[in-house]
């Protein structure tokens, strides 16, 4: 008698045992997925952050272009590189283009 009680509460305890793990880590609601999910949203929530502060920048200066005809100028001589019909626009580069030195190097040398 013994022995088929102490047979039934390891049965018992490893089908609750085996529960718990399907439960917990093989479920689609396990608690596995349920931190990877958990995860993937403070990733959205951050990205969402960077947006909004992104979009307040393009409102302010679109807000500003609208009212402001200097930032209108502005723009124009920076991006599109309008003048003036007194003016002379030089354009500079920031740094050395590496793939005009190598073919500049290689023709040299034949």
């Amino acid at each position: 008698m013994a022995y088929l009680r102490k047979h039934t509460i390891v049965k018992y305890s490893l089908v609750t045992v085996i529960g718990i793990l399907i439960v917990g880590i093989f479920d689609e609601n396990s608690v596995w997925n349920h931190m990877l999910k958990k995860q993937k949203i403070e990733e959205l929530e951050e990205e969402i952050s960077v947006y909004k502060k992104l979009n307040e920048n393009n409102l302010r200066q679109l807000k500003q272009l609208k009212t402001d005809v200097k930032a209108v100028e502005r723009i124009a001589r920076e991006r599109y590189f309008m003048k003036a019909d007194d003016e002379d626009i030089f354009v500079l580069n920031e740094g050395p283009q590496s793939s005009e030195k190598s073919s500049n190097e290689n023709t040299e040398q034949n």
